[in-house]
């Protein structure tokens, strides 16, 4: 058996039609990250907050070339 490539779309439908109750027009319309949001997929990236923000502009500092910073 060869591995499959590409989306699951029969699980995708049976979590958006069943699982969250969508009209087959309204799952058609959402894009897969949307849907995926809306899943509440696990594994996510966390959020970028107040430390991670404040490091990376200490790390990558906007300045304009030629300005005396």
């Amino acid at each position: 058996m060869t591995a499959q490539k590409g989306l699951d779309w029969p699980a995708m439908m049976r979590a958006g039609l069943k699982g969250l109750g969508l009209t087959p027009a309204d799952f058609w319309a959402l894009t897969p990250a949307e849907l995926q949001l809306m899943l509440g997929t696990t594994g996510a990236q966390a959020p970028l907050l107040n430390d991670g923000l404040s490091a990376l502009m200490a790390a990558y500092p906007d300045t304009s070339e030629g300005s005396k910073k």
